[in-house]
């Protein structure tokens, strides 16, 4: 991901379970409506042929709007699927290995809930940005909330790009926007029955 501008982008996760008879037609619906900078592949499942296949039906719909998709966690597909990088959910334990692994051109994310620490040794090893989360109360079972403070501290200090994440609301959005680069956006609309809705009305103050 290049470094964002002042306006944060949007960067689309996908549901945890897709169904490929319709989804990628939803998600082409949606990237054909709304600028996004980058699509996550995040799946519950662990089934291999299944992360594979939805993977292809995504990179397809993606790469023909010239929007990068990443896969949450499974750094030894990305290759394999043709995709442009790897989201890591566990700080900055793994980006090191994983960079080595999979190149300096892919994309290598790294999930730092509300660690400034972590995301600070997510970026000294090598991370392309650094996603905070959740940012609303009650979504992890510690407790844990990155607050605005963390961000506007980032913004000001930390060059590398940054991810908002988890329990967005349009309140949450508003208060965000002049403090991150990036805002990940998935469970909050899947859910709804016109997503594309409810991401405009999610991110409405932008």
């Amino acid at each position: 991901m290049a470094d964002a501008p002042e306006q944060p982008q949007l960067y689309l996760i996908t549901p945890p379970e897709v169904e490929l008879s319709s989804f990628p037609g939803r998600l082409a619906a949606l990237l054909d409506a709304v600028e996004i900078a980058c699509l996550r592949l995040s799946l519950a499942t662990r089934d291999e042929d299944r992360i594979a296949r939805a993977a292809d039906a995504c990179r397809e719909v993606a790469h023909a709007r010239d929007v990068p998709l990443v896969i949450d966690s499974h750094f030894l597909m990305v290759e394999r699927l043709g995709l442009d990088g790897v989201h890591l959910s566990d700080g900055a334990r793994s980006v090191r290995k994983v960079r080595k692994e999979i190149g300096a051109e892919a994309v290598v994310g790294a999930w730092c809930c509300a660690s400034q620490h972590d995301g600070m040794s997510a970026g000294e090893a090598g991370a392309d940005y650094i996603a905070f989360g959740p940012v609303a109360a009650g979504l992890t079972g510690a407790g844990e909330v990155a607050e605005a403070d963390l961000f506007a501290w980032w913004s000001q200090m930390i060059e590398l790009p940054v991810v908002a994440e988890g329990g967005l609301t349009p309140e949450v959005v508003e208060a965000l926007a002049p403090v991150t680069d990036f805002f990940a956006i998935g469970e909050e609309i899947w859910g709804a029955e016109d997503p594309l809705g409810a991401l405009k009305a999610l991110t409405v103050a932008l």
